[in-house]
């Protein structure tokens, strides 16, 4: 079965791949799991000497990269060349710290030694997303192989030429050979992946959908898992925010990677004293984004991934509108792009909990605002929801900030600031969000196996 690349600019494409069969991706993870037995015996240090190989060969071709997520996705060319930079210093974070977040943990109990070590599981799949090509997987793989494990990846076949382009990334970077593996494969195939005797881990990044059946086949094999499913983040203003970095950041938050991201802010909750003055400033500036070609460096907003997410966030918000939401700015496809998978920066007024905006993950530059009284109206707003990822509060009191964000139902919450990932810092959400952590000490050790050594 080919598997195109599709330019979601103009719709050309980029190229046509020939995926495997299920049995073919099934004999990679193999090979996989039979370099496992050398990998997880190499020292820690050469380890990590290769991460940060990893990290020089990402950086010597990081145009080349940023490029091509580019043309397979969509995103602005400054955002994919920062992304390729933020997995290079992700690499050389961990190469730094991994002695100590691996470190054996010693525990006083009634014998005369007792000793946790983290030791690895062996071969993970990561079936990943296309709306960060590289730093999706990575994230991921950066940790999980520098514990020991080898890994096989199983890209979104929307992105198929960065699968690829990371695969050789590794190569360069002189990780040994089915250490690190790539297949483009269809979805039938992860199945029979999971099922596989090779295939002791999982980690997807994605859906809801795709979490529940890859979860359910991962349980039914009693495989470890990791699951990161996105986020409907709630992005609280309180009466005393700092108007004018609370707008930047508000149009930050919503449109990076072209509104396409799991921690972009997702429902603005603004306190009624605040409002006007907030959603004036906010409209001008999402108004005023440019929208282009991703590929010229002053453009703010490019296309959505495919026509497909182009249509699913004019639905939710036409939808919004047919229930009674009014339009601030945006709410329609923007001219000038006939053949791109465009859709115009948008806020919404007067939203009820029950439109689609609202209720539902809204993949794409369209922002809903509500507005509320008080603290616990604000916070009572922002955990009325089936997901908890992030979330983001702002005010000039930081002790009052703190104690908001104490309440919200995430895995990560930030005081004047926006949702974002950090390798030194755990990753992940509760609720329909996910299972599991990445990144930080806590995503070096979800694959590792907690080993209780006593001796008496």
């Amino acid at each position: 079965m080919p598997i195109q690349s599709i330019n979601p600019f103009d719709g050309t494409i980029n190229a046509t791949l020939e995926a495997m069969t299920a049995a073919q991706a099934v004999d990679a993870c193999r090979k996989t799991h039979d370099a496992f037995a050398g990998w997880k015996n190499v020292a820690l240090e050469k380890r990590g000497a290769c991460l940060k190989k990893l990290a020089r060969a990402l950086r010597a071709k990081k145009k080349e990269y940023a490029e091509t997520m580019v043309r397979e996705m969509g995103k602005p060319i400054r955002q994919a060349e920062a992304e390729v930079e933020k997995s290079a210093w992700t690499a050389e974070v961990y190469a730094e710290n991994a002695s100590e977040w691996l470190k054996d943990h010693e525990v006083h109990a009634d014998g005369r030694k007792h000793v946790v070590r983290f030791e690895p599981l062996g071969t993970v799949l990561a079936v990943m997303p296309w709306n960060f090509p590289f730093w999706q997987l990575l994230r991921v793989a950066i940790p999980t192989m520098l514990a020991g494990n080898t890994l096989v990846l199983r890209h979104s076949n929307n992105v198929p030429l960065c699968a690829n382009a990371l695969g050789e990334a590794f190569r360069e970077a002189g990780f040994p050979e089915n250490v690190f593996n790539v297949v483009i494969t269809g979805h039938d195939a992860v199945e029979a992946m999971v099922q596989s005797p090779y295939i002791q881990g999982v980690s997807l990044t994605g859906s809801e959908k795709a979490g529940k059946i890859v979860g359910a086949q991962a349980s039914e094999n009693l495989k470890k898992l990791v699951l990161e499913l996105g986020g409907s983040d709630p992005f609280i203003v309180l009466e005393d925010a700092d108007l004018e970095k609370t707008v930047a950041a508000a149009v930050h938050g919503r449109v990076q990677n072209n509104g396409q991201s799991c921690i972009a802010a997702k429902r603005f909750i603004v306190h009624e004293k605040i409002a006007d003055a907030f959603t004036k400033g906010f409209v001008q500036k999402m108004a005023s984004l440019k929208v282009g070609d991703p590929m010229d460096s002053d453009t703010q907003i490019g296309p959505l991934s495919s026509a497909k997410q182009r249509d699913e966030v004019k639905n939710q918000v036409d939808d919004s509108v047919a229930k009674g939401a009014k339009v601030l700015c945006g709410g329609k496809i923007p001219a000038g792009f006939p053949k791109g998978a465009f859709y115009a920066p948008t806020v919404l007024s007067q939203v009820a909990k029950d439109m689609r905006v609202w209720s539902e993950e809204v993949f794409g530059p369209a922002a809903p605002i509500m507005i509320v009284s008080s603290d616990e109206e604000a916070v009572a707003l922002a955990n009325d929801s089936e997901l908890g990822l992030g979330g983001s509060v702002w005010t000039k009191d930081v002790k009052r900030g703190e104690n908001v964000a104490r309440q919200i139902q995430a895995g990560a919450v930030f005081v004047n600031h926006v949702t974002q990932s950090d390798p030194r810092m755990p990753f992940g959400g509760i609720k329909k969000s996910g299972i599991g952590r990445e990144l930080g000490e806590f995503g070096l050790k979800e694959f590792c196996n907690v080993k209780a050594y006593n001796i008496y």
